[in-house]
């Protein structure tokens, strides 16, 4: 008996994650998650469950983590949509907005899943380079797409766009403009004052990094009552976990133990740019929690596998725009103790 797949996915390259090593001891600064533990909070949330949480279907509209979300960013509770991570929101995102006829437009480079998506729903991609400054680029505005997103702070680079620019882009397209805000705990600003001023706008945030909870899978976005409706006319029926709700509620609440975590990584975040840059490396300005450091040699893929080989992982990519360039999670201040030493002894 034979059988195929739809064309579309019979030649998808799939999302590459980053490397998980399986070595508990490992120095784990590949993939942006957050070295320190979730609040207290969320463990005594956590134990707080009870046999009917597991037993019956969880809430069908997150309705307390809601209620927690819309106090903090002073919005209307039914203009918040919860996901099981912040990609299934991009993919709920994509299902509404586009589909052969309909493009998807992005600048570039930033993440890599967003091709990903627009291939699965078998819908144009239109990729825009970004300049060396990583500002808007202009040709953005004429791209006629239907859904446009702007990873802002964008990974890998971990640069910022001035809300101006991007409330000129909302007025200026289409279309719906998707802001990924998955970093901006850790930046200086974020777009949460353009709900206000555009119907177009999606915001999305995730709880993996700020809040440490990435092995729990849960994202949330923002948006006009017609934007959110739609999304949730495709959601799966029960598409957070009543654990996870739980986790997100209680981790969320407590901000004052976020933000001193946040603190924590701004502080490390300064002293590996500023030791990298006493390296050899050039380094972009960051407003996330990691920092794109360029070198022209030894070859960044070199110093990715020698890192490796002393059970150090941090992040390469194999592309023309980033393969000489390295993208490195700011850890604990131990973490980063080890890296800078174990740099200095593979460098020559």
């Amino acid at each position: 008996m034979s059988f195929d797949f739809c064309e579309n996915v019979e030649q998808l390259a799939g999302y590459t994650p980053g490397f998980q090593p399986s070595d508990q001891s490992a120095i784990k600064i590949n993939t942006n998650e957050n070295p320190y533990p979730p609040s207290p909070r969320v463990f005594e949330a956590l134990t707080n469950l009870q046999a009917p949480d597991l037993q019956r279907y969880p809430r069908v509209f997150w309705d307390e983590f809601r209620q927690v979300a819309a106090e903090i960013h002073d919005i209307d509770p039914d203009r918040i949509i919860c996901g099981n991570g912040g990609d299934e929101l991009l993919s709920l995102l994509v299902r509404c907005c586009c589909n052969s006829q309909r493009p998807l437009a992005y600048p570039i480079p930033t993440y890599s899943l967003y091709p990903v998506l627009a291939r699965i729903q078998n819908c144009p991609v239109i990729e825009v380079p970004f300049g060396s400054d990583y500002r808007i680029p202009t040709s953005l505005y004429d791209t006629q797409a239907r859904l446009t997103i702007l990873c802002n702070p964008n990974a890998p680079t971990g640069t910022l766009i001035k809300i101006d620019d991007i409330a000129d882009l909302a007025q200026n397209i289409q279309g719906v403009l998707a802001i990924d805000e998955a970093y901006v705990d850790f930046a200086e600003n974020n777009c949460l004052s353009l709900l206000s001023r555009f119907d177009n706008i999606f915001i999305l945030r995730s709880l993996s990094k700020g809040y440490s909870l990435a092995g729990m899978r849960f994202g949330y976005g923002m948006g006009s009552a017609r934007i959110i409706e739609a999304m949730i006319k495709i959601k799966d029926s029960y598409n957070v976990n009543a654990a996870t709700q739980a986790a997100a509620t209680a981790a969320l609440a407590d901000q004052s133990y976020f933000r001193q975590n946040v603190k924590k990584i701004i502080d490390q975040r300064q002293r590996l740019i500023t030791a990298l840059a006493q390296l050899g490396f050039d380094v972009h300005p960051s407003q996330t929690n990691f920092v794109l450091a360029a070198i022209k040699s030894p070859p960044a893929r070199i110093i990715h596998e020698k890192l490796a080989e002393k059970n150090i992982y941090i992040r390469y990519f194999d592309t023309e725009d980033l393969k000489d360039k390295l993208r490195i999670t700011v850890g604990t201040a131990q973490q980063m103790d080890v890296l800078i030493r174990t740099l200095r002894e593979v460098l020559p």
